[in-house]
């Protein structure tokens, strides 16, 4: 990975030109300093002196050179480039939003930036600029980016009247510009020197509120500030409370959590329908320190009027610090979303509902006074109505006419004089009154219940969802299984269309869709892998709803833990963002993947690690065995191959036949090892195959017997005939060196004339081979072991030559690879038996009759 870039930042205030020409200068004295430098883009009214200046110019995008093209840059990839002002707003088409965001790219792709930017021009300093100037620009930098600059240069000017602002407002934004520009260095000059001894920052904690109110922006943009000078964390704090916004308030919503995102604090969604109560005990949970929030004026001088958030915040959390920014906008847009939810619009189905259950109680209520029930029973019934009505429509509005048409009705046809709006008993307007409250609560309490039971039963399907997504990814075998699970929980959770690209070495694998409905067709999002594939690059999400590739249908993240990306998630979005519930739990879907594939992973590298240590070890045993054991043969058949040479003719006939047989049996002992040698090699790269078919257990012995290594072993070897047809389905080739790794063996280990006999029969499904001989036996301490690799025993073998230990580990590993199994035990009254298992054939043999006719 490139090492970022520098970013300095030549700032200023007001539209002079001073900034553009410290940044010429800058960049004319690093070209002479041999540094490779460019200019990205300026705006039209820089750009001839941008072109006096000689620097080289990189191709713009467009007719226009104020726009940046940044893949030509990233192809060009100067040591160096200019990029003008900061704070713009690129066209529709380009990858990012705003030209910051292209310096971040630039950046992490290590290319140095310059850039000019204005106090106007940052984001936390939007109000201070409107109260002196009456104005604010309509692209700001956020405050974190110029944070985060590398090296800041103020550019100091003498003010003078200009067509955008007079003396005083550039006298007023220069000491802003030094004062920001102060307020920079102070955190990094603490930082610095904490190391060294100096006193720690005091620990601060700032909490404020979201809302959808027009001015929530200015009270986000004071905490912003109000930590940066305290250099504590801050926190931006939302409570949903029950129902849902309308359009134009959620859109208000959204921008101002992502402008508190922007500038640094961290975003949390709370649901309760107190929101100064779940502020303070989130506040108290967190170790919040400071509260801030904007406060309307709007209940005052009202009768009975509600106490304000600020002063219910102010009785439920007296120990934490509360400060109220006044919040003239909030009045306006506080009416206007009354008024939206005064006027909901009522669909015909909840209309036929509130009807029917209106008619309802009202015909029981009839029955009721032709009974001679009491009024209070009468009015019984239309609160049940009610009640039946706020639980089974979707709008209050539903339970509240049906309350005040409750109180008519019965007026109307239950009050004295009947069918008249009229009452003549001087109570009645106090029990039309408490029946109209009564209903109206009842109605009220019903609906918050219902939406209480929705939250619930929503909060419980996530977590439903979540659990099984971790049970799920934990029982997935492999990376794609992993990736297929993890999208089918997105699936479930969100009801879109998903894609998923696996990404390997750093690059991205191919997509696989996955349709939110099995009827529809798979997702087609192949024109947006460039989106998959910068979101790799540059591990930061991007799509749609986003200020990178805004346009894109998808939404993609990447699958990561830290640096390690090891997927990519598109989530089909268009234009309709995720809110934060839904956001979380994208992010907790889509950790419990990346931690699943980093296990995956884990489990794979340990897997071969330990693969390849037995591969070393098998290697360094086979080295050393082979080389203390192959000298012995080699050196005899060497030895006597000379004599032979040297003294063939002096030799009688007797001794020369029994050097030919030395050598004979030494060649034999040596093709033996190779042929196991090979087997071993081929059983631990994997490549053993078993070609089965279906062999008599007869024919297979004696082709045993009749190699030559049996026949010239010197030992009585014999076959007793089985009972009946034994057939098995086996491979041949490889039981035959089973039954000649066991005969071999019992020959090392008996000595010259010992009785080796070979038998086999059926037990059950079974069919057990036996090897017997009448030598010395196998130890018991030896018999756990006998069959593992290089391991000989603590028997000497006959012959006096060392046994490397592959014999009876061969016949292990192909005994198991055709299902059976192989074990060793005592013979009587001495010697062992080698018995192993190989699965029974049945074989029906069908005779045709002839036929009598001919």
């Amino acid at each position: 990975m490139a090492q970022r870039g520098r970013l300095k930042i030549f700032f200023g205030y007001g539209d002079g030109g001073e900034k553009l020409r410290a940044m010429l200068a800058a960049a004319r004295a690093e070209r002479r300093r041999g540094r490779d430098v460019a200019v990205g883009c300026a705006d039209d009214g820089d750009w001839q002196r941008v072109r006096r200046s000689g620097l080289p110019v990189l191709p713009s995008r467009g007719s226009r050179p104020r726009e940046l093209n940044l893949d030509a840059a990233l192809a060009r990839r100067p040591q160096l480039i200019l990029l003008g002002n900061l704070a713009h707003a690129n066209p529709s088409g380009c990858r990012h939003q705003r030209r910051d965001q292209d310096a971040q790219e630039l950046l992490r792709a290590g290319v140095d930036v310059y850039a000019a930017l204005s106090v106007e021009q940052l984001e936390g300093m939007r109000d201070a600029v409107l109260r002196l100037t009456g104005h604010a620009p309509d692209v700001c930098v956020p405050d974190a980016v110029f944070d985060a600059a590398d090296q800041v240069e103020f550019v100091d000017a003498q003010p003078a009247d200009d067509a955008n602002h007079t003396y005083a407002q550039l006298s007023a934004l220069r000491e802003l510009a030094l004062r920001r520009c102060a307020d920079r260095i102070g955190p990094r000059g603490i930082s610095a020197s904490a190391g060294s001894g100096a006193p720690s920052v005091t620990r601060e904690h700032i909490l404020v509120c979201l809302s959808p109110a027009p001015s929530n922006a200015k009270v986000i943009r004071m905490a912003a500030r109000m930590a940066g000078a305290y250099r504590c964390a801050c926190t931006a704090v939302y409570v949903r409370g029950p129902g849902t916004l309308p359009p134009a308030d959620r859109d208000r919503l959204a921008a101002n959590m992502k402008l508190a995102d922007q500038l640094g604090a961290k975003v949390e969604i709370v649901a309760g329908e107190d929101a100064a109560l779940q502020i303070a005990e989130y506040a108290r949970a967190s170790g919040v320190s400071q509260i801030v929030l904007g406060r309307s004026a709007a209940a005052r001088g009202r009768l009975l009027h509600k106490p304000s958030i600020a002063d219910r915040l102010i009785r439920y959390a007296p120990g934490i610090e509360i400060h109220i920014l006044p919040d003239g906008e909030a009045l306006s847009g506080q009416h206007t979303s009354l008024r939206r939810i005064r006027l909901p619009r009522v669909s015909v189905s909840d209309f036929v509902k509130t009807t029917a259950i209106q008619a309802m109680a009202t015909a029981l209520s009839l029955a009721f006074y032709e009974m001679g029930f009491s009024d209070a029973n009468i009015i019984m019934a239309y609160i049940l109505g009610v009640l039946l009505t706020a639980i089974s429509t979707s709008n209050m509005l539903c339970s509240s006419a049906s309350s005040i048409v409750s109180v008519f009705i019965f007026n109307y046809l239950f009050t004295e004089p009947r069918f008249t709006l009229q009452a003549y008993d001087a109570g009645y307007p106090a029990t039309f009154l408490i029946m109209f409250l009564a209903a109206i609560m009842t109605g009220t309490l019903a609906s918050r219940l219902k939406e209480h039971a929705r939250e619930s039963a929503q909060t419980a399907y996530r977590t439903r969802v979540l659990l099984e997504t971790s049970q799920q990814l934990s029982q997935a075998a492999d990376a794609d299984a992993i990736l297929s699970a993890a999208a089918g929980q997105l699936i479930k959770l969100f009801r879109r269309d998903v894609v998923v690209y696996p990404a390997r070495d750093g690059a991205l694998g191919e997509g696989r869709s996955f349709p939110a409905r099995d009827d529809a067709p798979p997702v087609d999002l192949s024109g947006e892998r460039r989106v998959a594939e910068w979101v790799l690059k540059n591990n930061r999400q991007a799509g749609a709803t986003t200020d990178t590739f805004g346009d894109s249908q998808g939404l993609y993240l990447a699958v990561r833990i830290g640096d390690t990306v090891f997927a990519v998630a598109g989530l089909a979005l268009g234009a309709q963002a995720l809110d934060g519930p839904e956001h979380s739990m994208l992010l907790a879907v889509l950790g419990e993947c990346a931690l699943a594939l980093e296990n995956e992973r884990n489990v794979r590298e340990k897997e071969a690690a330990a693969m390849q240590a037995r591969s070393e070890q098998l290697r360094a045993d086979l080295l050393r065995a082979i080389s203390h054991d192959l000298r012995t043969p080699l050196t005899s058949i060497s030895g006597n191959a000379s004599n032979l040479l040297s003294n063939g003719a002096a030799l009688d006939e007797a001794t020369r036949r029994q050097i030919y047989a030395d050598i004979h049996d030494d060649a034999l002992w040596l093709i033996n090892l190779v042929e196991n040698l090979l087997y071993v090699t081929r059983i631990e790269d994997g490549r053993m195959k078993l070609n089965c078919s279906v062999e008599l257990i007869d024919e297979v012995l004696q082709e045993a017997l009749r190699h030559e290594r049996c026949t010239a072993s010197g030992h009585r070897i014999e076959l007793i005939p089985t009972d009946g047809l034994l057939f098995a389905r086996v491979d041949a080739r490889l039981i035959v060196q089973v039954i000649l790794n066991l005969v071999d063996n019992a020959v090392k280990y008996t000595p010259p004339g010992s009785s080796i006999v070979l038998s086999a029969r059926r037990e059950g499904p079974w069919i057990c081979v036996r090897c017997a001989d009448d030598g010395p036996g196998v130890p018991d301490e030896d018999k756990a072991r006998v069959f593992e690799m290089f391991y000989s025993g603590r028997n000497r073998c006959a012959d006096s030559r060392r046994s490397l230990g592959l014999g009876l580990g061969l016949c292990k590993s192909i005994v198991s690879a055709h299902g059976g199994a192989i074990s060793v035990e005592d013979n009587q009254p001495h010697g062992a038996i080698f018995r192993f298992t190989l699965p029974a054939e049945e074989v029906h043999l069908n005779e045709q009759a002839a036929d009598p006719r001919g």
